[in-house]
């Protein structure tokens, strides 16, 4: 049975995406993102589910940032978990007792419209995650009425749900990943995602041009991009990407190969099937068939030939 790190305490969505990924699995819980990926790193876990990304937040920067430092770890599944929020409180509490509430800065973000319009008068006090939140409200002598997190954070700390599906906007999705040290790589299914870490060797005008160009050039097709600061000073950058293709595909590994000439470091997080299922379209110029056609023409000519 794999152990999986995750962030924890217990009742995290990142809980939620873990079962529903590795149904099976002995679960870890970690306090933060990059204890969960360290775990993987010294093989005190055999992997570990990430939050990414979110729909309305975009990434989650401290997971963009923990994979762009410390042991390379390759990203090998994916998957995009509706996230409903539910207020949370202990058995017996109504809305009129609530006046401080406890949870991450993100529902507090995402449910802004639901606080000022039922909770206008409550204090929300930021936690470190969504079940920390709850943890918390569900002790004795707790300075918090109530939580948003969750409903299996709910059913984990005894809490009962005061309100359902809170957020703002109802479609929220985060995109979580499964995270292994490096080794054999998923089979490519043409319905397929890349993830690139990427760092410019010097700072020049049209710098982040030369490395869209590798792709564009090749029909590859971006699906993210962020910069994030180096820590070298204003405006040093790295930038993460995700692509659509496998590097198995000859048009991803050109790009790959002509990312790595130009750019300082480049850190390869992993090829995997695409959680939506979205197959790839791929030019015909671009087909793993006209890549073989054009190093052979050109080997051709190399040996005299026309």
């Amino acid at each position: 049975m794999p152990r999986i790190a995750y962030l924890g305490p217990e009742g995290t969505f990142t809980e939620e995406a873990l079962r529903l990924m590795e149904p099976d699995a002995d679960r870890m819980p970690c306090a933060t993102v990059g204890a969960a990926l360290n775990a993987v790193r010294s093989g005190e876990a055999d992997g570990a589910v990430v939050p990414l990304e979110n729909s309305l937040e975009g990434g989650i920067t401290t997971t963009l940032d923990e994979f762009a430092w410390g042991e390379p770890l390759l990203i090998t599944a994916e998957l995009l978990l509706p996230v409903q929020f539910s207020l949370l409180a202990r058995p017996d509490t109504e809305m009129v007792h609530i006046k401080r509430v406890y949870t991450h800065p993100a529902a507090i973000t995402q449910c802004r419209g639901y606080i000022n319009r039922e909770l206008p008068d409550a204090f929300v006090v930021s936690a470190p995650s969504t079940a920390a939140a709850a943890q918390e409200v569900s002790l004795p002598g707790s300075p918090y009425d109530a939580a948003i997190a969750a409903r299996i954070a709910g059913e984990h700390y005894g809490l009962v749900e005061i309100a359902a599906n809170i957020g703002d906007r109802t479609d929220t999705v985060t995109r979580f990943v499964r995270v292994a040290r490096p080794g054999t790589l998923p089979e490519p299914t043409g319905s397929d995602r890349t993830t690139l870490v990427v760092f410019l060797a010097d700072d020049h005008p049209g710098a982040l041009l030369e490395m869209l160009t590798e792709f564009s050039v090749r029909g590859v097709n971006l699906t993210r991009i962020e910069s994030r600061p180096t820590g070298d000073g204003i405006g040093r950058y790295f930038f993460h990407f995700d692509f659509e293709g496998h590097v198995a595909d000859a048009r991803v590994g050109e790009a790959i190969s002509g990312l790595h000439r130009i750019c300082g470091e480049v850190r390869f997080l992993g090829s995997y099937p695409r959680a939506d299922g979205i197959t790839t379209q791929i030019k015909p110029a671009t087909t793993d068939a006209a890549f073989t056609e054009a190093t052979t023409w050109l080997a051709q000519i190399r040996r005299g030939g026309l």
